[in-house]
């Protein structure tokens, strides 16, 4: 061989040892983990979007502390040819673990966790797709497992769904968990919020829990303020004691389907045992899920002799005792304030008028 073509090669067997011991110390760097890591051992959660790259994942890795480096990290995970493995979610991790245990936990989902929140009042229609979403799972799995006849019969619900039953709050659910252990979870979670007293307060009350979750269900669809739910919870409770219709429009949305808004007067014929215009006391069940403060105005009424109440644009409600003072009450609330204004001046002209205006008294 000619040193021309020696001195060629050296470069070249240069270059690929470099490579190679480049990759070694990449290699062994990423099996302790980066000596930049303070290795404190702090959780840290951090959460990779569905559809996120590896590098995006990365970043986030280092701007939460996790690695020092995305870019070594993504050389890293190259080499071991698993940067195309990951899977999305909220991951519970700690700042002082090696890259070969960071890169398991992206691969095999260790430590993901999801988490979602269900508003108070929400449906199961409105409940299943979200929590779908967030676990992973298709929203037909959600709507099979509330009608799990197990937890049906165990809380003593006579409706063929768990309408009511999956408590509104913030869940943190174990990634690939199922759907029929989530709607437990949710189930227990009421379950818990449910205090042992509260089955006391049913006695005097000649209703059971269903009833009340069912009322207090119509509570937190009507509310917008929360000191207005134990005096809504009485006035309906007030209806329930004479015999008279609940006319609750919440029910009609429900018996409808469809989302809240103004109630016609065609809706108020729909044929639904939800239709609480059409047939005397609560519906057969919950029209959603209710939170712990409706629940306990359910529980705990305000002692008011109202019977009506109607809501003003702002969104409170106007209490009234009889029909007669609910009608001056509709009136109130739905004439522009001007109006109302320009109207109590006429009243007051004409009620001067019909009294007769004293003549002044010349000297």
């Amino acid at each position: 061989m000619s040193r021309a073509a020696r001195v060629q090669r050296n470069p070249r067997r240069a270059l690929v040892a470099a490579i190679v011991a480049a990759a070694l110390i990449v290699l062994g760097w990423g099996v302790v983990g980066s000596p930049l890591n303070l290795r404190r051992g702090n959780e840290v959660r951090l959460f990779i979007r569905k559809g996120s790259s590896f590098r995006e994942a990365a970043d986030s890795l280092a701007a939460n502390g996790v690695i020092a480096s995305s870019r070594l990290f993504s050389l890293y995970a190259r080499l071991r040819g698993t940067d195309r493995s990951l899977r999305w979610g909220t991951y519970v991790l700690r700042d002082a673990m090696s890259w070969e245990q960071v890169l398991e936990s992206l691969r095999l989902g260790r430590g993901v966790v999801r988490t979602v929140t269900i508003p108070e009042g929400w449906t199961i229609a409105q409940i299943a797709p979200v929590l779908a979403e967030a676990l992973d799972l298709l929203p037909d799995s959600i709507l099979g497992a509330v009608r799990d006849t197990a937890l049906l019969h165990r809380l003593n619900v006579p409706t063929p769904t768990l309408e009511g039953y999956l408590f509104p709050d913030t869940y943190t659910f174990a990634d690939r968990i199922t759907a029929r252990d989530a709607v437990h979870t949710m189930v227990e979670r009421f379950e818990q919020v449910w205090k042992p007293q509260w089955d006391s307060l049913l006695v005097p009350m000649k209703l059971n829990r269903h009833a009340i979750v069912t009322l207090a269900s119509i509570v937190e669809a009507e509310v917008r303020r929360g000191e207005e739910r134990p005096i809504v919870a009485a006035v309906y409770l007030n209806r329930l004691r004479i015999g008279m219709a609940l006319q609750a429009d919440p029910t009609i949305h429900y018996a409808l389907g469809r989302r809240p808004g103004r109630v016609l007067f065609s809706d108020l014929r729909v044929k639904s045992p939800y239709n609480t215009y059409l047939n005397p006391g609560l519906p057969p069940g919950p029209i959603g899920s209710p939170g712990a403060a409706s629940l306990e105005a359910s529980l705990k009424p305000a002692k008011v002799p109202y019977r009506f109440f109607v809501a003003a644009a702002d969104g409170h409600h106007e209490f009234r005792r009889t029909y007669a003072e609910h009608l001056e009450a509709i009136r109130m609330v739905r004439t522009p304030p001007d109006s109302a204004t320009a109207a109590a001046k006429q009243a007051a002209a004409d009620k001067q008028k019909a009294a007769g205006t004293p003549k002044a008294k010349t000297p």
